[in-house]
């Protein structure tokens, strides 16, 4: 094998994992947006679960990118883990059509699929026929690299210590290990088992060692989400452990039935002298097999791996944190829209329960006349500073990326709430400042001030828990009662001023105190009507057609 040849096997393995990537962009572009809507309904039971990951990975020809986008689901609380369990055994059955399709020798007309999907991206404007076309293009420029790798290594058909070696080695371990060491050094499956595919179709390699390398190349495959898995919580390196185990299971079960049966002759004998058509049989049948038989166990597998990952109780979780984001989390191959998204809306859901708690301690340190939980108050406002700086960055950081429209449209929505809910943190602070400040100068509102800045306080939280991100069912009711609410405010406001300078003209009320409750009747209104912003955000993100 020369140099041009091992230039060309490198080329074409580059072609293989560009096309890939192509019908990963593509799918993302055209369904990514809705990939969590498409993901509940097809998760509901284990069955659909199957499906779902298997029609996926079936689309893009990776189980890898698939089961990279359940960590990410996962990570982000788009799935549960048991759901995960189903996606990923579909996942390992649909990376072998790719197998299938080389098998047909669909390489013969890879060019023209290849062409006709970028004439389309050229020439056609509509956004959605060119998303739906780069998947196609992907499929050409695959298949076009599959032939390239074949082509490079038909030389070896004269290398006698490669086809020593090949036919040679009787440990069935080797085998394994070579296929999981090589799928892990260019983590996919789909391009090592057509790589097996095309050795196989020169001859060098027997059905009978090439099985073993392939039972491996599915467990090698799984390194790819343990990468993804890497700074991720503990329930997403969960999902890669169910990975693991799902095809460590095979393998054992599959080397056992090879070692004890005459597997690999029944094998060739449904399609004899056609090595490549038989080798994609044994991986669809060893995927079809392993899923059936794990299929009963899928919860099993989940506590399984809870077990071999617990929850450490030293984990305690630091002061300032995000929840849900990763600050700068690595690209994920598909679904990166739903998993972005997800994120940013916990985060924003989170930081609003804390402005929640800020503004209901310092109304009530005014209306007990305390500041003994000044500082606790004040540690709350710096956190919620802190959520806006990083899910400002993290926002920052993703719009980077190339993204639905959809799905753009929501994240600058999701940036303009962040900036109302740090306001309202402030007016939370200056209300507890007005505390602070009370209790120096020894001025204590009357029972009447207090009784309405306990209806102040009331309606704060009433408006605040209208625009809740997790009890949104109807957008438009939502926008409406939070204008109802922020007109209330804007009524009670205006009341109070009236019944304040009554007790002013009354001489019932002294200047300092009047004048705190007038700054505070501001913040209270300023409140509402940055709630009142968040509302008509979540209004033009979720109706907006784009």
């Amino acid at each position: 094998m020369e140099i041009s040849d091992i230039l060309k096997l490198l080329g074409g393995l580059a072609l293989f994992l560009y096309g890939m990537q192509m019908m990963s962009n593509g799918l993302e572009t055209a369904a990514g947006n809705k990939m969590k809507q498409i993901l509940e309904r097809l998760t509901s039971n284990r069955i659909k679960g199957v499906f779902a990951g298997a029609a996926i990975t079936a689309v893009i020809q990776s189980s890898s990118a698939t089961t990279v986008m359940v960590v990410g689901f996962v990570n982000s609380g788009l799935m549960t883990l048991n759901q995960a369990v189903w996606v990923i055994m579909g996942a390992n059955i649909g990376t072998t059509i790719t197998g299938q399709l080389i098998a047909l020798d669909i390489g013969a007309i890879a060019p023209l699929i290849a062409f006709l999907g970028v004439a389309a991206i050229l020439f056609v404007k509509n956004e959605k026929v060119k998303h739906i076309s780069e998947i196609f293009a992907g499929l050409g420029v695959l298949f076009i690299g599959m032939d390239m790798m074949g082509a490079a290594m038909v030389p070896l058909q004269n290398s006698e210590t490669f086809i020593h070696f090949m036919t040679t080695f009787s440990n069935p371990l080797v085998g394994i290990l070579i296929g999981a060491a090589f799928t892990a050094v260019i983590q996919s499956s789909s391009a090592s088992v057509g790589i097996l595919q095309a050795l196989a179709g020169t001859g060098m390699i027997p059905l009978s060692s090439a099985v073993y390398i392939l039972f491996g190349q599915n467990i090698g495959t799984c390194i790819t989400a343990v990468l993804a898995s890497i700074g991720t919580k503990v329930n997403a390196k969960r999902t890669t452990v169910i990975h693991l185990m799902f095809n460590i299971i095979g393998t054992i079960i599959f080397t056992v039935i090879c070692l004890l049966t005459p597997f690999t002759v029944f094998m060739e004998h449904l399609t004899p002298g056609n090595p490549v058509a038989q080798i994609a049989n044994v991986h669809t049948v060893f995927n079809i097999v392993t899923t059936l038989l794990l299929l009963p166990f899928g919860t099993y597998m989940a506590r399984l791996a809870e077990q071999i990952l617990p929850d450490k109780q030293s984990e305690q979780e630091e002061i300032f944190h995000l929840e849900y984001i990763q600050p700068f989390e690595r690209h994920y191959p598909m679904g990166q829209g739903a998993v972005v998204l997800t994120q940013i809306n916990l985060e924003i859901e989170r930081m609003r329960k804390i402005v929640c708690e800020t503004v209901a301690g310092s109304f009530d340190a005014v209306f007990h006349d305390t500041v003994q939980s000044k500082e606790g108050l004040e540690q709350k406002e710096e956190y919620i500073d802190y959520l806006n700086a990083e899910v400002s960055r993290y926002i920052v950081s993703v719009m980077h990326h190339e993204m639905a429209a959809e799905d753009s449209v929501k994240i600058s929505g999701y940036y303009k709430m962040l900036g109302n809910l740090e306001r309202i943190g402030d007016h939370a602070m200056n209300i507890l400042g007005y505390a602070a400040s009370m209790k120096k100068m020894g001025v204590v509102f009357s029972d009447k001030a207090k009784q309405e800045i306990a209806i102040m306080k009331g309606m704060s939280l009433q408006i605040l828990e209208d625009v809740a991100g997790d009890q949104i069912s109807d957008i438009k009711t939502m926008l409406e009662k939070t204008s109802r609410d922020e007109q209330k405010i804007d009524d009670i406001r205006n009341e109070n001023l009236r019944q304040q300078m009554e007790r002013i003209g009354k001489n019932e009320c002294v200047a300092d105190a009047s004048i705190f409750f007038s700054e505070l009747l501001t913040d209270f209104e300023r409140i509402g009507d940055h709630a009142l912003n968040i509302a008509e955000q979540y209004h033009e993100m979720l109706t907006r057609v784009v």
